[in-house]
């Protein structure tokens, strides 16, 4: 029996001048909703596999498409919203996160992004 592989994307606005700090702390935030919603059988998998990761790189527009072509294809997916507290306005959208689940189907949402620099 062969396993497919397993991966989540965290897409990332880099476009709102977040400290690197930042950015991480709204990737945490991501991955960790989208993992909630991911079925029991992905997450093992996943988790089984190494935990695979990728940080993509999106603009802000963008960022929404993403989120919308997951959520239709049925994928776990994540949207953060900001709560403002720190550096940018409250309910601006820095993050997105897909997956866990088979890297084949990430891949069609999130394939032609650059990953994060």
């Amino acid at each position: 029996m062969t396993v497919s592989q397993h991966k989540q994307a965290i897409v990332l606005r880099t476009d709102l001048g977040m400290s690197t700090g930042k950015l991480i702390s709204q990737a945490c935030h991501a991955s960790l909703k989208a993992y909630r919603k991911a079925s029991s059988d992905d997450r093992s998998n996943w988790e089984s596999g190494g935990q695979k990761k990728v940080v993509l790189d999106i603009g802000g527009e963008d960022l929404e498409d993403c989120f919308r072509k997951a959520q239709r294809q049925g994928l776990p997916s994540a949207m953060v919203k900001d709560a403002g507290l720190t550096e940018i306005e409250p309910g601006t959208k820095t993050a997105v996160s897909v997956g866990p689940c088979e890297e084949s189907k990430i891949d069609s949402v999130t394939g032609d992004l650059k990953l994060l620099d």
